[in-house]
């Protein structure tokens, strides 16, 4: 409990401490034309031993910028899934420790010492360490995200991704630690690139909501399986309960994309058990 407490309190004093023998760490990120992006995540990775990007076929000025930056393995694969671009990447790397990042992540300069410190000081029976997210548009954070907390740092040995809904999840032997110091989700890249994004995103949540169970989903996917007023829910809870009407129109922005996806995801949902209906 007194190293768990040690850890903890990391992420207020933010101790820099150098890395023990066989805490060495690889960043793993995916790219596909991130040039919005990808240099301000790079620039808070000069605390780590090794960077590798798995790139999906960049048109754009990710590779040139990837190039221009020391130290970086640049991994060419074709995309086919989030788990079997995240899992090519965990198979070349051999460093102890694995920093898992979407090309739109923030790291800190506190929160690279929070991360040093926990790796350096983790007990054997902890596999990860989880961290929140502060969203933030256009570099600017909102007072509160949907976004649940995230495994990103873990132990290589035995780390796996599998499919879950749109997105991936990481198996892993061993507890997960949570840590207080947040990562920011900081995307600046325009919104037609996400509203272009959503209806495959949404047609694989679709697929995973009406495949699974009910009791097997987590309370907010049943809420999204079960009720039509899920959008009304989403956007309510966003304005009021994590505060984006005091965000301005920051917050609203977000807001409003919330309630888009929900509202798209239960048109997605309605099409398939209408389809579904029909003799």
């Amino acid at each position: 409990m007194a190293v768990r407490n040690s850890i903890q309190d990391s992420g207020t004093t933010a101790l820099a401490r150098t890395p023990a023998d066989g805490s060495a760490v690889t960043a793993l990120i995916l790219t596909f034309n991130e040039e919005s992006n990808i240099a301000r995540t790079l620039a808070g990775l000069d605390w780590v031993d090794h960077i590798l990007v798995v790139d999906s076929g960049s048109s754009d000025a990710t590779l040139a910028i990837l190039q221009g930056t020391p130290g970086v393995e640049i991994a060419g694969r074709r995309f086919d899934c989030f788990e079997n671009q995240r899992n090519f990447g965990l198979s070349r790397i051999s460093t102890p420790w694995v920093l898992s990042l979407d090309a739109d992540y923030g790291i800190s300069p506190r929160l690279a010492a929070v991360l040093r410190h926990a790796m350096a000081v983790a007990p054997e029976m902890v596999s990860g360490f989880s961290l929140p997210f502060r969203y933030c548009i256009q570099g600017q954070p909102l007072r509160g995200t949907l976004l649940p907390a995230r495994t990103v740092l873990f132990r290589h040995q035995q780390a796996r991704y599998v499919a879950d809904g749109h997105a991936e999840a990481l198996q892993l032997p061993g507890e997960v630690w949570p840590l207080a110091e947040p990562i920011l989700h900081d995307d600046r890249k325009p919104l037609t690139r996400w509203l272009t994004a959503q209806p495959g995103y949404l047609l694989a949540e679709r697929q995973k909501l009406l495949s699974t169970p009910s009791h097997q989903l987590s309370l907010v996917d049943r809420l999204r399986k079960h009720s039509p007023l899920a959008p009304l829910v989403v956007g309510v809870y966003c304005l009021l309960i994590k505060g984006n009407l005091w965000d301005g129109a920051r917050g609203l922005f977000y807001t409003a994309q919330r309630i888009y996806a929900e509202l798209l995801l239960l048109l997605f949902l309605l099409e398939g058990r209408t389809t579904k209906a029909q003799p």
